[in-house]
């Protein structure tokens, strides 16, 4: 397998360090190298800078992806939102002779050049097409005997519609397999596919207004009698994460649901400890869920 550069963004490595370390042991399980990507800046944040300045926008972004391809690489990224930003502005350089014309000389200010030679890849979508569920349970050490609650997120469907990609042709499904991989139950509940409510700076202009929407998440997760979320971006796990705190001190509610991206329920299948994946850090309390894994009422 081609390398890949591991493009953090910027809330994990911020507030989930935990993620971080979660894909770097998971993926070396995979015999998989992950490059630093040194220098890298925000992605920046689809659905703000875009809405400003287009240009800048993908300037800013094709700097990223120019970094790794200077390291002959993909990017891999671990969050939703820099994923729909570096796949969207990667593939629109890409069809666009012109405005790649004028993004390069931009570029060329700085000594970069964006040359569109390699790809943009989410964490979920890779280890679902380039890895495979059959490998993944290969490496399944400790199966796992927990109810998901999986969130997608928006921003990593839209960029899968948008470049035809057949893992969202009619029933999507494709995250919920790779949670079963764990040997855990990908639950259905209601509004399973509704945005947490967190992006395009939703979180930071209008809070209680993304409380609310993830409120109601949180409500049908608890109806469905979850034992965590499992999601795929940092964004989203802050949402749930810190999210949850917030709801509980406004709304006068007692959520209390550990909240997982994908590395971390798949390093906790592998053998790694909650502890080594950074799950202990989380804002939500996850004492008894941690003392429930270590003991093995989790286990299959």
């Amino acid at each position: 397998m081609s390398n890949l550069s591991l493009f953090l963004g910027c809330v994990a490595p911020n507030r989930y360090p935990g993620i971080e370390a979660a894909t770097k042991k998971t993926f070396s399980k995979f015999e998989i190298e992950l490059d630093d990507l040194e220098g890298a800046s925000c992605c920046p944040a689809p659905g703000v800078f875009k809405s400003f300045d287009k240009v800048t926008w993908l300037t800013l972004a094709s700097r990223n992806i120019a970094l790794s391809e200077q390291l002959n690489d993909d990017v891999l990224t671990i969050c939703n939102g820099c994923y729909s930003t570096l796949k969207d502005a990667g593939e629109e350089l890409k069809k666009d002779s012109d405005l790649k014309e004028t993004v390069n000389e931009k570029l060329s200010e700085i000594g970069y050049e964006f040359k569109g030679m390699h790809d943009v890849r989410h964490v979920i979508e890779y280890l679902y097409q380039d890895v495979g569920i059959d490998k993944v349970k290969e490496l399944i050490s400790n199966p796992l005997n927990l109810k998901v609650a999986v969130h997608y997120g928006c921003h990593l469907i839209q960029p899968l519609r948008e470049n035809d990609s057949e893992l969202v042709d009619g029933t999507i499904t494709f995250f919920d397999e790779l949670v079963e991989a764990t040997g855990a139950s990908s639950t259905d509940y209601d509004d399973k596919m509704a945005c947490c409510g967190a992006g395009g700076g939703a979180r930071t202009a209008i809070l209680d207004a993304t409380l609310k929407m993830a409120d109601k998440k949180l409500q049908n997760m608890t109806n469905a009698q979850v034992d965590c979320i499992v999601n795929a971006c940092p964004f989203c796990h802050l949402q749930f994460d810190s999210g949850q705190q917030d709801i509980n001190k406004k709304f006068d509610t007692e959520y209390d649901i550990p909240v997982l991206h994908y590395t971390q329920l798949l390093g906790l299948a592998m053998g790694f400890s909650p502890e080594e994946l950074g799950i202990d850090l989380n804002a939500t309390s996850t004492a008894n869920f941690i003392e429930k894994i270590k003991d093995g009422s989790f286990r299959s």
